[in-house]
Order: C-alpha cells, then sequence, then structure tokens
C-alpha cells in the first residue's frame, strides 16, 4: 500500500491539493479531497496522506478535516483502518456504469454545462442581494425576506432545499427587476437538480444558515457591499461541493 511518505507520491498531490479559503473552508477541503479520489491521484485500495500533513497543507484544522473524511466515509468512498498500517484509505467501487444512481447521476448533468450554470447564478444571485441592500426595503418586503430566512432555520432536513430556494427566490424578487428574477428562476431549477445529485450534508448546511443570515442582515442594513461579498462566499460553498461530487 502506498504511504505517501515518499515526496514523488506526493507531488501526484500538489495540483489540487492547495490551501483553501476561510470563507468555505468545510466544502473547499471536501471539494479538493473528492477531486482526488475522483481523479484517481489515490489509487483505489491506497491510503490517503496522513490527517497531520492533509491539514497542513490545505491549511485547515484537523476537526475540520475529520468532518470531511466523515462525509466521505459515509458516501463509501473511503475508509478508516486502525493498527500499524493503518488510515484513511480509497475504497474499492463497482464500475458506475452498473450503478443505478450513477445512471441517473449522468443523465441529469450530461446535458449541462455545471461551470456554466454556476457562474451565472453567482453573477445573478451577488446582482441580486446589491441591488436589495442598496435600494433598500419596504417594511412589508424587509417582513419577507425576515420570514423566508425563519423558515430555512426551523426546517425539517427533509424540507431544507425547498425552504433554501423560497428564501433565494424571495431575495430575486425583491430585487427590483424581473428579468432577472424570471432568469434566476430557472437557474435555480438547474441547481437544484444538481443538487439532488449530492448528499444533504449537516456542517455544510449549518454553515450556509449563518451565511444565510450575515446575507439578510447585510440587506437590511443597506450594506451593499457586505451583501455582495456575503453572496459571492455563499454561491462559492455550493460551487465547490457541485464541483466536488460532480466533477
Amino acid at each position: 500500500m502506498g504511504d505517501f511518505q515518499d515526496s514523488a507520491d506526493a507531488d501526484r498531490l500538489a495540483p489540487v491539493l492547495r490551501p483553501v479559503r476561510a470563507g468555505n473552508g468545510f466544502e473547499e477541503t471536501l471539494e479538493q479531497i473528492l477531486q482526488v479520489v475522483r481523479l484517481g491521484l489515490v489509487p483505489q485500495g491506497e491510503r490517503l496522506p496522513a490527517e497531520r500533513e492533509l491539514a497542513e497543507r490545505l491549511g485547515v484544522s484537523r476537526v475540520t478535516l475529520r468532518e470531511v473524511l466523515k462525509v466521505l466515509t459515509d458516501q463509501g468512498l473511503v475508509e478508516s483502518r486502525r493498527g500499524r498500517y493503518g488510515g484513511t484509505f480509497v475504497r474499492y467501487r463497482p464500475d458506475p456504469g452498473h450503478s443505478n444512481s450513477g445512471d441517473e447521476l449522468r443523465r441529469r448533468i450530461e446535458k449541462v454545462d455545471v461551470e456554466d450554470i454556476l457562474r451565472f447564478r453567482e453573477v445573478l444571485e451577488v446582482g441580486a442581494a446589491g441591488l436589495c441592500a442598496a435600494h433598500g426595503l419596504s417594511e412589508e418586503q424587509a417582513e419577507r425576506l425576515r420570514g423566508a430566512l425563519a423558515a430555512t432555520h426551523e426546517a425539517p432536513l427533509a424540507d431544507y432545499r425547498r425552504q433554501d430556494t423560497m428564501l433565494h427566490l424571495t431575495l430575486a424578487e425583491l430585487c427590483g427587476s424581473p428579468s432577472l428574477a424570471a432568469q434566476y428562476a430557472a437557474v435555480r431549477a438547474t441547481v437544484n437538480d444538481l443538487l439532488d445529485c449530492i448528499p444533504l450534508l449537516v456542517r455544510n448546511l449549518e454553515h450556509s444558515q449563518q451565511q444565510h443570515s450575515a446575507l439578510v442582515e447585510a440587506v437590511l442594513e443597506g450594506d451593499a457591499d457586505a451583501a455582495r461579498e456575503v453572496m459571492r462566499e455563499h454561491c462559492g460553498g455550493t460551487a465547490a461541493l457541485l464541483r466536488g461530487f460532480l466533477s
């Protein structure tokens, strides 16, 4: 089994593993390790670098890294082994061509330019957030936005994505541009189709909720720069997850 103590082996990971940005540490760490696994940089049956090395290369805490590895374990992509020759190993997986879920995944994304959708979504969402903050909301509109945010906090896991969609659609509707709102609705439908292909991750949802709260606060305070920046970071986290699972 490869142990990646040899620098030549470790160099195989250099194109993918890089320090992540502080704002989306969990999501970007997950994206990068998923890329390592899916690109075959660590072959099936071989061991990932030690936790300390991975954490150092990614610039994240061991706690964050372990949460990411738990997600990958739950998804059946890696397994943890104890003992002298233990560690985290890439699992052997059947040919995805024989998997119904794999077939469904390919059907959903084969006609979608994922990168184009993610970029267009970011432009629309960042623009809508900035417009809402810059132009201001009436008290009735502000209550609508607060209500949509509260619904995401109260939603059971099974209903979370629907409530998350409603919050983002509300923001798009309140920005004052019907054309933007219509375009966003169409893009969001495609984004949701992609999101349905990946698991709901509690750590990511908690992080998203923090960003949602910061976003709504910035909008209600009329801080357009902050609203745009929070939304840009929020879209970046979602994009990192989708790239990790779907690329």
